[in-house]
């Protein structure tokens, strides 16, 4: 069984779902920890609620994102994980954090990479007058929300959508598709490559994505 370390900043709620799968036996793993850096908030409590460990480590009071990412890396490390999931954690990481994880550190993303990459994607994909979004999971590198896509569903877009009608709809297919890719990897089908993330043997491409 593989050891998995979430990344929080907020209301936890993939974070929910890949326990859930866990705890079913859907995944060949175990969520052993889950680490914010905001205490007080719901994701915490839900990790507390089902029997996962959690810690906190602020990133105020650290002079440098350098000083702070060492920090957590040790904190990281503690638990042994064999396997880093980020499940809204809104820092930036540095490129010495990333390349220890290198491999096996997942992120999640709300659009249909590479397009927008970073904050407000919902809006931004309704002001592009766009007919589908969704969400990317993808292996974590230097580059922000540039990782390797292993793999992304669609949501249509409909007349007189807001960007909080676009963001459940999508939180929908986060739900589904992040234990999935978290599976794969605990079952060592999935793997980082100098190619890029492959399945089975089989490099992935990022046009390749479940529908809704």
């Amino acid at each position: 069984m593989k050891r998995i370390v979430v990344l929080i900043s907020g209301s936890g709620t993939n974070m929910q779902a890949i326990i859930d799968a866990c705890q079913a036996g859907k995944v060949a793993g175990n969520v052993v920890a889950v680490i914010s850096n905001k205490a007080d908030v719901g994701g915490l409590e839900k990790a507390a609620n089902a029997g996962v460990e959690t810690a906190v480590l602020s990133h105020k009071g650290f002079a440098t994102r350098e000083a702070y990412d060492l920090e957590l890396q040790q904190l990281v490390d503690s638990f042994q994980p064999d396997l880093v999931v980020l499940a809204g954690f809104m820092r930036i990481l540095t490129a010495d954090f990333t390349r220890h994880y290198h491999g096996r550190m997942l992120n999640i993303h709300p659009s249909l990479l590479p397009k927008y990459k970073g904050i407000n994607t919902h809006q931004r994909a309704l002001d592009a007058g766009d007919s589908e979004h969704g969400v990317s999971v993808h292996f974590v590198t230097e580059e922000l929300d540039g990782g390797p896509v292993i793999l992304q569903a669609t949501v249509p877009v409909f007349a007189g959508d807001t960007a909080a009608d676009l963001q459940a709809r999508v939180h929908t297919q986060e739900h589904a598709i992040y234990p999935l890719v978290v599976q794969w990897f605990c079952a060592e089908r999935l793997r980082l490559t100098d190619q890029g993330a492959e399945l089975d043997g089989q490099l992935l491409g990022a046009a390749g994505y479940a529908d809704d």
